[in-house]
């Protein structure tokens, strides 16, 4: 089989696909048929990650504000912190890098900065803030019961791709360091282009795995991904809701489940 991945890593084959296969996928009282591919979020539907991106905004808070006193508390209303919590609907939560500097640098510009010096001054403090954990990967664990369902549906011949809002190389990253890159045909990011919902992100994992829109599943955590999903006229969207507070943000999911373990042959 020939492997899709981006451009970053190449990850070895597991098993033979049939191109033409299609197959039923059941969650709760929903079926979903023709299905030739899954893809997965990555944060918050595979990984683990609501601590370390709540540390990491704080941090990004704080160095930001040593720059520029008395920002700290809007950047942090931005990022979607509420006191210790961080919103699952957030920017933090679902938006790139490159949203997140955006929303930061235009904090710092109310304060009469410039534009270019305020997003200047941002990018400096992430790339402070980075210099605090060595590896993201080894701070978002995969959930148990992700890498059970990729072994469990690439093991029946299905698709499967990592379609996320975190760079490429991190994606990469972190399906190497949690053993996913044998059941994995694409590991995509976001990078400095179109960014979820936009349906071309979906379409363009799809190309790549020579399937359908109509015949692949998007599963997510966050309205970004039902609205992607619903965009570019996928066969559905699973939404992953890790905790009940995360439910209203995945309103227009096909289905909403506590764990990937529902998702069945």
């Amino acid at each position: 089989m020939e492997m899709l991945l981006a451009e970053e890593g190449v990850f070895p084959p597991f098993c033979v696909l049939n191109p033409d296969s299609k197959m039923l996928i059941r969650c709760g009282l929903i079926t979903f048929s023709e299905v030739q591919a899954v893809v997965f979020d990555k944060d918050g539907t595979l990984a683990d990650s609501a601590h370390f991106l709540r540390v990491l905004a704080q941090r990004r808070s704080h160095l930001i504000d040593a720059r520029v006193p008395g920002v700290e508390g809007s950047l942090q209303l931005a990022f979607g912190l509420e006191g210790d919590r961080l919103n699952p609907a957030g920017l933090m939560a679902v938006g790139t890098r490159r949203e997140n500097e955006i929303a930061a640098a235009a904090c710092v510009a109310q304060t009469g900065r410039g534009w270019s010096e305020s997003l200047t001054l941002v990018k400096s403090a992430f790339r402070e803030a980075d210099q605090s954990f060595s590896r993201k990967a080894d701070h978002t664990p995969c959930y148990e019961d992700g890498v059970e369902t990729l072994q469990r549906l690439a093991g029946a011949g299905l698709k499967l791709a990592i379609l996320s809002s975190d760079t490429t190389a991190e994606v990469v990253d972190f399906a190497d360091r949690y053993g996913l890159a044998p059941y994995l045909q694409v590991a995509q990011g976001t990078e400095d282009g179109p960014s979820k919902p936009d349906p071309i992100l979906l379409e363009r994992v799809c190309k790549r795995l020579d399937v359908l829109p109509q015949h692949t599943l998007v599963v997510g955590d966050s309205q970004a991904d039902v609205q992607l999903a619903i965009a570019a006229r996928s066969a559905g969207c699973i939404g992953i809701a890790r905790s009940p507070s995360a439910v209203p943000s995945l309103a227009g999911a096909s289905i909403v489940i506590e764990s990937l373990r529902e998702i069945r042959l």
